[in-house]
């Protein structure tokens, strides 16, 4: 079981991604590149970084200094319930605008207005069910 946002669960996610050809494949279609960072709202940095280039996920692990293009913040317990139950466009859209889930880099607005980077984004919370997240 790994801890969330560790170098462990962070590469569980990469390997999850990087199979799955309704993230990997879509985001390589649009020559997605991006690093990707995760954490709490209540602290300074975030926990865990995710870069990104043409779609694939080519690092992962304990956050490193890296400026993010994306860096989502939500609270412990929304973050765990996400990973176990995983949470569709409604739901990603409702936790934003209830400010569960916060954007301290990027667009979320433009980005889930953006099919072809929605479907993807949303589909990226699915693979939070695959790991076994403490």
């Amino acid at each position: 079981m790994a801890k969330l946002f560790s170098a462990d669960w962070m590469n569980s996610l990469k390997d999850a991604w990087n199979a799955d050809p309704e993230v990997k494949g879509k985001l390589a279609d649009i020559g997605f590149n991006s690093v990707i960072t995760c954490g709490f709202k209540d602290e300074d940095t975030p926990r865990g970084v995710f870069v990104v280039e043409n779609g694939e996920c080519v690092r992962a692990g304990d956050y490193d200094g890296t400026k993010p293009d994306w860096d989502m913040r939500a609270d412990r317990d929304n973050w765990i319930k996400w990973a176990s139950e995983g949470i569709g466009m409604t739901g990603l859209g409702t936790a934003f605008a209830m400010g569960k889930l916060k954007f301290k880099s990027g667009d979320f607005k433009a980005m889930i207005k953006d099919p072809r980077m929605a479907g993807p984004f949303v589909k990226s919370f699915a693979l939070m069910k695959q790991i076994d997240t403490q």
